[in-house]
Order: C-alpha cells, then structure tokens, then sequence
C-alpha cells in the first residue's frame, strides 16, 4: 500500500531538513521530487538531474509547462535564477566525480550496514538501474526515502538485502512513515520517532537490527 499524502510529504519535510545552502543535491522520481516544496523559498541549493539540468525548480503548475524541460524520469520542471544545461555525459561526470552532496532515493530494501537495493521490482520488467548506482556509490551523503513495509507487509529494512544490490554500505539515512535510522559503523540508529508509532512499532516492522539513540526525537 502506498504512503498518504500527508505522510509523503512529512517524509519530504524530513530530508529537506538535511539540504543546505549551496548544495547539489540529486533527487529520485516520487516522494523525493516533494523535497524542493520544504527549502525556504529564497534557498541557494542547485537541484541536478542527470539528463543534464542543474538548478532545477518546482514542478511547474498544469498548463505551465516547458515541453523542453523536464527530469531525468521525463516528468515536467521548471528551473531557477542560475541554472545551466548540459549533455549526461556531463552530469554523470559530475556524479562521478563526487560533485553531488546529496542525493534522495527510493528503495526497495535497505540492510542494516547500509546497502541499497533499489533498481530490480520483483515481477516487472524494468530497464535498468539509470543513475542509481553511480548516486549511490559517489554521493557525498544518500538518503533513502521509503515504505517501512511492502505491500505484503514484509519488512524493508533488513538484516541482509535479497533482492540485487545497487550498492554496498552507501546509505548514510533512511526516512520511512515511523521513524528516521541513521546508519553507524555500529549499525542502525534510530534518531526520530513519528507519531503515533512507538518503539515497539518498529521492532515488529524491522528485521534489521537497530539501537534506539538515547536523544529519541518523537515528532
């Protein structure tokens, strides 16, 4: 079952707390695209994209779109004061090179030392792994928004990934409907709790082992 509306954009509200002025920050498709509607509006951070943007805006009001301006998921946008184009080799250099500070991405599942699953959907067809794997691995800091459960109810945050790697040990936070884990050397942390989960809550939902930090956020 996917997310409310309410709680998209509380998971958004949450990431966007992690972006400061300055970055270049690359977003995934989804929940992640809500991230630029919770900067202030006189924010100084370039939104990349890897089909070649930098500088990206909000998402452009129906009837106001550019036809030929849009992400790297082929979704409309618009682009602020300062922005430049450029070809995806470009964009992918400046991935490559470590440029980007932060990127926000959906998963699949996430493991307790940090590995990502995100590119492989059981049962469909899909065409590949696009940026993802160059984000993940070369990104200054990647957080991953996403269901605590699939829709089976089965939990994605886990002890070790099932499904193929996108990478290993890149997480640094992970923002689900229940709560906020950071990723240590030690493992996972869980740093903010949402309401009206309590700890319990996310024992039962988690596989993955986690220690609760002793400066608990309830939000």
């Amino acid at each position: 079952m996917g997310l409310g509306e309410d709680i998209r954009k509380k998971l958004a509200k949450r990431a966007a707390e992690e972006i400061k002025n300055g970055m270049l920050v690359n977003l995934g498709i989804g929940i992640p695209s809500l991230v630029p509607d919770f900067l202030p509006e006189n924010h100084t951070v370039m939104f990349h994209a890897e089909n070649g943007i930098a500088g990206m805006g909000q998402t452009p009001k129906n009837g106001e779109e550019d036809p030929h301006l849009c992400n790297a998921g082929g979704f409309p946008v618009s682009v602020r004061n300062g922005a430049s184009y450029f070809d995806s080799t470009v964009a992918f250099g400046m991935i490559r090179r470590g440029k980007v500070d932060v990127t926000v991405l959906g998963a699949l599942q996430v493991s307790e030392n940090g590995d990502l699953a995100n590119w492989i959907v059981p049962g469909k067809k899909v065409p590949g792994m696009g940026g993802a794997m160059e984000l993940a691995s070369k990104a200054k800091k990647v957080i991953v928004l996403m269901n605590h459960t699939d829709k089976w109810g089965a939990p994605k945050l886990v002890e070790t990934c099932t499904l193929p790697l996108t990478s290993k040990r890149c997480v640094h936070m992970v923002i689900t409907e229940m709560g906020v884990f950071s990723v240590s050397e030690a493992g996972l942390v869980l740093s903010d709790l949402f309401r009206p989960f309590s700890v319990s809550d996310v024992v039962q939902k988690t596989s993955a082992k986690f220690t609760v930090s002793s400066k608990l956020k309830i939000i």
